[in-house]
């Protein structure tokens, strides 16, 4: 037995069954794309959870709290005796002069610093400050009053 060229439809080359499936194929299947969509929300809800700003810092809280809108450069004592100046690490001995070449016309720095750290820590960041000849703001949050 011989093959032939022809299409097994009796040599209409197939345009026919062709035709027949023409109307199935208008419809758009949109399932690919709500899978799509939903895997982009999830990587979105993941990272945005992991994309915190700043250092985790847990300031004391005390009864009187003052706010202000002025900004000055921020000094912060991470909980394991770390500095920060505007959350770069920087050396202790160099507070005064990092200071003054960040942030040339800032003559007062925010200190902020852990409420579980020792009181060692922090008077060594306000004593270097103070030796800069800066005047310091201690960061505080204020305590719940509902309590």
């Amino acid at each position: 037995m011989a093959f032939s060229g022809m299409g097994s439809n009796g040599g209409r080359g197939g345009r026919g069954r062709w035709r027949s499936q023409v109307g199935v194929l208008s419809e758009m299947n949109v399932v690919p794309l709500v899978d799509v969509v939903l895997v982009l929300l999830i990587i979105f809800m993941v990272t945005a959870s992991v994309m915190e700003f700043g250092l985790k810092v847990d300031v004391p809280t005390v009864k009187q709290v003052r706010d202000t809108t002025e900004e000055h450069p921020v000094i912060t004592v991470a909980r394991d005796g770390t500095t920060y100046l505007n959350d770069t690490k920087i050396n202790i001995n160099n507070i005064g002069k990092e200071t003054r070449r960040r942030f040339k016309d800032q003559d007062t720095v925010y200190v902020r610093a852990d409420g579980k750290l020792t009181w060692q820590d922090v008077a060594n960041v306000i004593s270097a400050v103070d030796e800069a000849k800066l005047k310091q703001m201690v960061v505080t949050k204020p305590e719940d009053r509902a309590k």
